[in-house]
């Protein structure tokens, strides 16, 4: 699952882009970790969110505890309670340069980076939803992983092709459905030996 991606462009681009207007611009970094502000196309409009949604645990005693970012939402989980409701009536676009993988063994994994080819984002499919916790916040959909990432993990993002967009943000969402499927397509690999520490917990359900 990825809970960690980058996007090297800012919010008047990426309006740009994907034909939206553009929101505030706000303090987000090039880097996105769970539980911190991202650029999203909701609506029509490219505003900041926080990544991830809010789980609330209960500690020992029954009392609640900090909320959890759940970053991720599998294809055969979405009917479920925690997303139905989203992904019926708040689908988005997440623009992406690349997004990584933790590789390696266990203690001195790295960072592993997966791309499109070329230097224009791309969108990834997203769910969203207002919160009292965090305001606005979204989660990428997760399929089976592209055999060629399939050794790094088993999961991978839902990748759009620009003539996807309208279908999954505006579409029915049986339609959308049907675009929740692996790619195929050519990907770029960069394998770093930067230490995947800092680069975001796994998420709840991975």
């Amino acid at each position: 699952m990825c809970n960690l991606y980058r996007l090297h462009a800012g919010t008047a681009a990426i309006a740009q882009l994907f034909d939206a207007v553009a929101g505030p611009d706000s303090n987000r970094g090039d880097e996105v970790y769970p539980g911190y502000p991202g650029l999203v196309v909701a609506e029509g409009v490219a505003r900041t969110m926080t990544w991830g949604f809010p789980l609330v645990l209960k500690g020992r005693q029954g009392q609640p505890l900090k909320p959890k970012p759940v970053t991720n939402a599998r294809d055969d989980k979405l009917h479920s309670a925690f997303w139905r409701a989203s992904f019926a009536a708040r689908r988005c676009l997440i623009p992406a340069s690349a997004w990584a993988e933790a590789e390696g063994t266990a203690g001195r994994m790295t960072r592993t980076w997966y791309a499109l080819p070329g230097d224009t984002p791309f969108a990834v499919a997203g769910l969203w939803r207002p919160t009292d916790a965090w305001g606005d916040v979204y989660a990428m959909v997760m399929v089976d992983a592209s055999p060629q990432m399939a050794e790094v993990h088993d999961r991978m993002p839902v990748l759009l092709a620009p003539a996807q967009w309208s279908q999954w943000t505006g579409g029915e969402p049986e339609s959308a459905f049907a675009l929740c499927r692996t790619w195929h397509g050519p990907l770029v690999v960069d394998r770093t030996a930067v230490r995947w520490a800092g680069g975001g917990k796994r998420d709840l359900f991975d």
